[in-house]
């Protein structure tokens, strides 16, 4: 018996599990490998774990408590989630070669907030405790409490804005980064769209932040970490990069020099999926001087870890660790760059005039659609993406004028750049199909839309076709 037959047995055995128990949870988990198998998946936060990582994940690490860190645990019996945290972390630190990992956090929002607390319990409560005399916690009166919650909660944080393509955990308001911190955003260019370093720098000067986030959510450049740096230490601040979306291609080489945070950051957080190719789940990154702060994650913001998400980071973390991986992530990019030739040759409009990242952010605008109706309309045939704002979107962030178009996931299936050249021209032929249904004063409406069923049948099949070439999980029966 093959590997992938011995796998494909294990999953049909245990979909038979589940289906003896609740039939309708074995079903759903069918169908969304068969939505997934059947779909152009362009989110640019979605991926395809390995079926060795999600075998992984489907353990009885699961049913282990393990507040603490490895060795100092607020459970017993944890000698086995030692071994898993330290196995991940070794392989973190080893393939980004960072001084210090963390792999606990649930999430890459988790990962982020570990971070702001770390930072400031490293710069602001200890020094803070230092004044009371070296008190003991416990030994704090409800006015010293009053004087550090007011230092907490008077510090500033300055992060990429969410239509220049940052994350809400980089200060959006309605996020509880925004309501921690006295945050200011900064954008790009207007002419450009691209980030101008000359204007971060005056801004930081301005507003002295202590925390310089930088990393994106939905910008398809490359940042130059170097200058960052020298931004955050011109105004005495801390750097920290969210590198969620481009973990993948700092692990697989194509980002190095100054372009690879981890030589310029502080404090370094990502997600664990993504280009990354893991489970769900996100980690913290740091130089030594931050690594007791970090470990206090839990308690601090984060419950129990997830033992068995733990363990299927240390596998997927080992995977990254080949050369196989290296080849990868260069093919998401290099994907990339096909998708955003084979759009901009076809007349559409993408924000800061292409790629050299993995996303590529298509301005809908000129389709004469928002980006909700284009969303819809790609679904409809077949390709899955997410509406995006683009820099000063006049739709908003519900509504948008954007879709983000992303490569990761299909470059794992093995598409290639004449691949998605094909893809390209299917995205085109979908949007110039597609019209706004009217209101009932006549104007263009910006939720629903017109498209032809023939237009969305034959796109299905030009997908099915490259699809098949391609398949998801050869060897999986279910």
């Amino acid at each position: 018996m093959t590997d992938a037959q011995a796998l494909s047995a294990a999953y049909q055995t245990m979909l038979s599990a589940i289906e003896a128990v609740e039939p309708r949870i074995a079903a759903a988990t069918r169908s969304e490998l068969a939505d997934q198998r059947g779909s152009l998946k362009l989110i640019a936060s979605e991926n395809y774990a390995s079926l060795p990582v999600l075998a992984t994940m489907g353990t009885w690490f699961s049913d282990k408590y393990a507040e603490g860190t490895v060795g100092h645990r607020f459970y017993a019996g944890c000698q086995n989630v030692d071994t898993v945290e330290s196995v991940a972390a070794e392989h973190a630190r080893e393939l980004f070669g960072a001084e210090y990992a963390y792999v606990q956090p649930h999430s890459g929002i988790d990962a982020n907030l570990t971070a702001f607390w770390a930072i400031l319990a490293h710069h602001v409560e200890t020094p803070a405790l230092q004044e009371f005399d070296a008190k003991n916690v416990s030994e704090l009166s409800e006015s010293d409490w009053q004087t550090l919650r007011a230092r907490f909660g008077n510090q500033r944080l300055m992060g990429m804005s969410l239509d220049a393509g940052g994350h809400l955990t980089h200060g959006f308001r309605p996020n509880i980064s925004g309501k921690m911190f006295h945050q200011q955003s900064y954008g790009t260019d207007p002419e450009t769209q691209l980030l101008d370093y000359d204007a971060v720098l005056a801004q930081a000067r301005e507003f002295k932040p202590l925390i310089l986030v930088a990393g994106y959510s939905a910008y398809p450049r490359r940042v130059n970490f170097a200058k960052m740096r020298e931004i955050a230490d011109e105004v005495g601040a801390v750097l920290m990069v969210d590198m969620a979306h481009f973990a993948g291609l700092v692990a697989g080489k194509v980002f190095t020099g100054d372009e690879d945070p981890i030589p310029h950051a502080h404090v370094v957080t990502t997600t664990t999926h993504k280009s990354l190719r893991g489970p769900r789940g996100g980690m913290v990154l740091a130089t030594g001087d931050y690594a007791a702060d970090v470990d206090r994650g839990c308690p601090m913001v984060l419950g129990g870890p997830l033992s068995h998400v733990m363990a299927a980071k240390a596998v997927a973390l080992a995977e990254a660790r080949t050369p196989e991986f290296q080849t990868y992530a260069q093919a998401v990019v290099d994907n990339a760059q096909a998708l955003a030739e084979g759009l901009m040759s076809r007349g559409a409009t993408l924000v800061t005039g292409g790629t050299d990242n993995h996303i590529v952010l298509l301005d809908v605008t000129g389709y004469g659609l928002t980006g909700r109706q284009a969303e819809s309309a790609l679904l409809d045939a077949g390709i899955v993406t997410n509406r995006n704002s683009v820099p000063n979107d006049p739709n908003g962030a519900w509504y948008t004028s954007g879709v983000r178009l992303g490569t990761p996931a299909l470059t794992s299936r093995g598409f290639t750049t004449s691949d998605m050249a094909e893809v390209a021209s299917m995205i085109d032929g979908v949007l110039r199909a597609a019209t706004p249904t009217l209101t009932k004063d006549g104007k263009p409406g910006k939720a629903k839309y017109d498209l032809s069923a023939d237009v969305a049948d034959d796109t299905r099949s030009g997908a099915a076709r490259l699809l098949d070439a391609h398949p998801l999980y050869p060897g999986l029966e279910l």
